[in-house]
């Protein structure tokens, strides 16, 4: 049963808000300097170490690995961190940070159609309307890229953050109806299968990585250690003592820090489009999530 909500948690939510926002400026440092699949490699690698690392200090128990186990570990593993972590890298070398940051907003709006397809839960007709401004957002964020594909990189590169996006809500609703096991250890195991089958593709297409300069070799130890171990330890933390639900208000800080840094730090330069897109993605979080957020702050009272 979880309690209401303490300062603690508010400031857990404003940390990770802050740290999964801005690891979309760090990927496009890190990949000043690495390709794109050695920056998606080292990420997973550097961060299955540490969650492996931390399990084991926390003593946290090892699942029954049977059949049905390894085959929502592999899938997960693939499209939880494989696979969206190296579309994102390959996108982000043609597309602004912040433009990354925008498209990961649409994963609960993604999750909510999946769910109702392939689990009990059901769509109301409030969210249904939250899907639709949450997708139109979507199709705003990419603009008249998709009608360019053939022409440059860009379209191909926002294709491919979007795909990202997706790939993370079909690993979420596997995630809900994976065996039971303790989300550190699932954390780090899924962790493990990603760096599996990122070092062969790293070492096939990209070769063994060679030390770079300091920027994008310090962005890829941050990669692999803040934005997985440390986020994975306070997400945990907070689900346990607020609620999952009131982990929800996550989503709605992420994409406005990868604006706010892609522009301060990197100097992207936003087009109106994104605020436009920004606005009708989270105007669909807020309709689609209505209900969550209303339980959320009726605690507050």
């Amino acid at each position: 049963m979880t309690t209401q909500p303490t300062v603690v948690n508010w400031l857990s939510i404003a940390i990770l808000g802050l740290i999964w926002g801005a690891t979309f400026m760090v990927v496009a440092i890190a990949l000043e300097g690495y390709g794109p699949l050695t920056v998606a490699c080292a990420r997973t690698t550097l961060g299955a170490l540490a969650l492996l690392i931390l399990m084991r200090a926390l003593k946290r128990p090892l699942p029954t690995f049977d059949t049905r186990m390894w085959q929502y570990l592999i899938a997960i593993g693939l499209l939880n961190t494989a696979l969206p972590f190296a579309l994102l890298s390959w996108g982000q070398q043609f597309v602004p940070s912040a433009f990354a940051g925008i498209s990961m907003a649409a994963l609960p709006l993604f999750v909510l159609p999946l769910a109702h397809i392939f689990t009990d839960e059901k769509m109301s007709l409030r969210n249904c309307l939250g899907v639709i401004l949450g997708f139109s957002g979507a199709i705003v964020l990419i603009g008249p890229g998709v009608m360019r594909i053939g022409t440059g990189m860009e379209p191909l590169g926002q294709i491919a953050c979007i795909a990202a996006s997706i790939s993370y809500a079909v690993s979420s609703i596997m995630t809900r109806r994976c065996p039971p096991i303790d989300p550190i250890t699932l954390a780090a195991l899924l962790l493990t299968i990603g760096a599996v089958a990122l070092i062969p593709a790293m070492l096939i297409f990209e070769g063994l990585p060679t030390p770079g300069t300091a920027r994008p070799t310090i962005a890829i130890i941050v990669l692999g250690v803040i934005p997985t171990a440390l986020a994975a330890l306070i997400r945990v933390a907070t689900i346990r003592s607020a609620g999952a639900i009131f982990m929800t208000l996550v989503n709605y800080q992420v994409p406005v820090w990868s604006m706010i840094f892609g522009a301060w730090v990197l100097s992207e330069i936003l087009p109106l489009r994104f605020f436009a897109a920004l606005g009708l993605i989270m105007l669909g979080l807020v309709v689609s999530q209505w209900a969550s957020l209303r339980k959320i702050f009726t605690r507050q009272s």
